[in-house]
Formats: structure tokens, sequence, C-alpha cells
């Protein structure tokens, strides 16, 4: 299995939503699942691919975009998030939202981010008017010069956990965590459009996207890059935008309409052989009781 399949506990969540038998441990997934929100093909450019092996991606544009790059064993089963909202659905008493919570583009093991984090927390200082959480992402937040400029604004500093690398480090509790956090608040906002501002959406937020947009060294604009998000999205992009039309965006960027039923995501993952040896033994040992 590839490893970025398990990224962010992806296959956790999609493994509680299936009822298997054995939640907490990592189930094998025949094939290769879209891990972030993606401007191709589901796959980030460069992963190597078995030809012929299934590729689950979020949404049917996605599908259509990776029918036109050569890829045709394609189904679009919705994003892992969606399910957690199935599987997470929200506390009867929950408390009124407040503020907002930023997402600061960020960069990974093998990519640094190349910008002005002083200039990007003066530019939410001057933006929103209530408490701000800045949530970081692992690789910026084991960086105390990086926590320090945001907390010397003011601002509550969090961390979901590490999304994992080569099966390594996976925080099964990563999404479970920002789930909880942007159902705190009213606002989630980020400096680039990106997997966080549509969960945000999907989750009930208000959503925005402004700031100095930083730069992801060596990065790959295979796909046509930030000046393509910035035309093709618009919508979303400025200090105020419009709740309904950007939360039916992220209806359709998730796949939220698209989501498969426990039984047939097990036929399609490999996982139904499994999950009946566990229902026949659950079973027979009833009969035997």
């Amino acid at each position: 299995m590839h490893h970025a399949n398990q990224f962010y506990g992806h296959t956790y969540v999609l493994a509680r939503y299936c009822e298997m038998p054995d939640p907490d441990h990592p189930q094998r997934l025949d094939g290769y699942l879209q891990h972030g929100w993606n401007i191709g093909d589901g796959l980030a450019p460069g992963v190597p691919f078995v030809h012929g092996s299934p590729l689950f991606v979020w949404s049917e544009r996605t599908r259509r975009r990776a029918w036109s790059q050569g890829r045709r064993n394609v189904v679009a089963i919705g994003a892992p998030f969606a399910y957690l909202l199935e599987v997470c659905p929200p506390e009867p008493a929950a408390g009124e939202r407040e503020g907002t919570i930023f997402y600061p583009f960020h960069g990974w093991e093998g990519q640094q981010i190349l910008g002005d984090h002083r200039r990007l927390a003066r530019e939410i200082a001057e933006t929103e008017s209530g408490p701000v959480t800045v949530c970081l992402y692992w690789n910026e937040h084991q960086q105390p010069e990086i926590q320090a400029v945001y907390a010397d604004a003011g601002f509550r500093v969090v961390c979901h956990g590490r999304r994992g690398f080569w099966w390594r480090g996976q925080d099964r509790e990563f999404l479970v965590r920002q789930l909880t956090e942007l159902r705190r608040h009213r606002r989630v906002a980020s400096n680039r459009l990106t997997s966080a501002i549509w969960y945000g959406l999907l989750a009930g937020c208000e959503a925005a996207v402004y700031g100095d947009p930083m730069v992801l060294e060596n990065a790959d604009a295979t796909f046509g890059g930030y000046s393509r998000i910035a035309s093709q999205w618009a919508a979303l992009h400025g200090r105020e935008t419009d709740a309904e039309v950007c939360r039916e965006l992220a209806r359709q960027e998730l796949g939220a309409d698209l989501l498969a039923g426990p039984a047939e995501l097990r036929v399609l993952f490999g996982w139904q052989q499994t999950w009946a040896d566990a229902a026949r033994r659950t079973t027979e040992g009833a009969v035997h009781a």
C-alpha cells in the first residue's frame, strides 16, 4: 500500500465508517487514495504509479482531470473528511462559534515555505475582529521562531499533529482534531486555497483566502499553480466571501454528494473479505455461546 494512503489518518477514518472489525489497525487499501485537495489528477506530481491500479479521488471534477491525463481506473468517492462528518456528527449542545482559525500556507518534509510570517501576522490582525487561532503544520510548528511570530501577535497557536511519512508518525486523530477546531470557529481563513478551507466550509465555517500567498520552494507548476487557483476559484479569495456560494463549491470539491455506503467502500478497497470473516466469527461465537 502506498504510504500516502495513511496521511492524516485517512484510512483510520474510512475504516471506522466501513465498520471494520479493528478500525485502529491500519487497513491495506488496494489502490491510491487522494490525500489532499488537488488541482491535477488526484496524485501529487511525480508520484510513482503502478499502471492499472485503482485511483480513489475526491470529486467528479478530479476524476475527469485524471481521465484526461490517461488514468482509466479512477473512482470518485468523496474526501475522507466528508466521511468523518458522518462518523462524528456535531454535539447537540455545542457552544456558539466565535473567531477565526487561520492556516498559514505550509511546507512539508521535502520543501520549505519562502515568505514573511510577520507580514502575514499583521494582515491577519488587521482583518480579523474576533479571537484568532493560528494552526501551524508540524513542519512550521517545530520552528520556535515561527510560533513566536503568531504568539507575539496575540494569537492562540495550535497544531493538529503529523500527517505521517513513509509509514511512520501517522497521527490517526489528525482530522478529528481539525474537525473539533473548525467547529469551534465562525471563520476559516488562509493565505492559500487549500484542503483546510474546503474542510472548514463543509464543517459550517465562513471562509476567506487573503494575505501574502508565500511560495513553496521548487514548486511544481504542472497543473497551473497559484495563478490558476486564484482565477478558477476567485469566489473564495478576499477578506469577505459569499458563504453559500463557497459552501456549494466545497461540496463539489470534496465530493460530499458522492459518498459511498460502507458495503460499497469495503468492496472498492478490498476490505470485504476481512469484514465478512470477522462477521462470520462473531456469528459462530454467538451460536456456540
